[in-house]
């Protein structure tokens, strides 16, 4: 099965994401949050009036992450860097995510990870073309 990758914010934060990525995991795919957001962690380092907005901002992801089934060990907090340098070397099969600049990253980096974006209106067919290809290559 294929390791995939979900950003969160307008990604996998609509329901319909929400819905695929079950899916996914019923078939047995990894999936994986990465987020651009700061961890928990991160927010301490942060005055008081922020890190309590992370925290609670943080809250709806995890809410989301325990409905759909991903562990929270699949939960990749970038703290604003880019997604690249994780995806990088990960196997990742996709990433779907809104954001055309980390998309464009992920191309830049040479990474075998297919990049989606989640606004076009075939992104799920995308995705499943990918991991079709996925099966064939294994």
């Amino acid at each position: 099965m294929a390791k995939v990758g979900f950003d969160f914010d307008n990604t996998l934060s609509r329901k319909m994401v929400q819905h695929y990525a079950k899916e996914l995991i019923a078939q047995g795919h990894d999936v994986w949050i990465i987020t651009s957001r700061a961890s928990n962690n991160e927010a301490f380092t942060k005055d008081p009036w922020q890190k309590d907005r992370i925290i609670k901002a943080n809250r709806k992801l995890f809410r989301v992450a325990d409905n759909v089934g991903i562990p929270r060990s699949n939960i990749k907090f970038m703290n604003f860097k880019i997604k690249a340098e994780f995806i990088n070397g990960q196997g990742f099969a996709f990433h779907l995510d809104d954001d055309i600049d980390e998309l464009v990253e992920i191309v830049k980096s040479g990474d075998p990870c297919k990049p989606v974006n989640v606004n076009h209106p075939e992104w799920k067919e995308t995705c499943n073309q990918i991991l079709s290809l996925y099966k064939i290559n294994l």
